[in-house]
């Protein structure tokens, strides 16, 4: 029984941010809403989408991004609208063009980019020679070892 609720409690998680007050009474712009929601995130929780924040900024962009259905935005246009008021930031997964490539770009360049230098520098550090003792070492080393 408690594992059930706990199933219930986990899969109804997300659903706790969005208030009854926020909700469209038409379904299908809703419906919109809340698919639009989760690809928006929260400025203050950041790792968080603006559907699973329960920040006051995320409960104010809910709203913003429902008036803009009601008044007719597309999907598009509506995200736009925010994007544009808080950068591409606000964004889950951000566009893989302009200058947002040198960014998808860097981690791996700068990862190779190490590999190369790395290897660079291995190859080119010296052997270490085994330097043979002189007789006095040696036989100090003898005399410390019968010991």
């Amino acid at each position: 029984m408690i594992r059930w609720m706990a199933l219930i409690l986990f899969l109804c998680g997300p659903a706790w941010a969005v208030e009854p007050d926020e909700m469209l009474a038409d379904p299908a712009l809703e419906a919109r809403a809340r698919a639009l929601s989760t690809e928006l995130r929260c400025p203050v929780c950041q790792n968080e989408s603006i559907d699973e924040s329960s920040a006051t900024l995320a409960k104010d962009l809910r709203i913003i991004l429902r008036e803009r259905l009601v008044a007719g935005d597309t999907d598009a246009e509506a995200v736009t609208y925010l994007v544009a008021r808080y950068g591409e930031f606000i964004l889950l997964k951000p566009d893989v063009r302009g200058a947002n490539w040198l960014l998808w770009a860097a981690a791996p360049v700068m990862f190779f980019g190490a590999l190369a230098i790395a290897w660079g520098v291995i190859r080119r550090r010296p052997i270490a020679s085994a330097e043979k003792l002189t007789e006095t070492e040696q036989a100090r080393l003898n005399e410390i070892l019968k010991n």
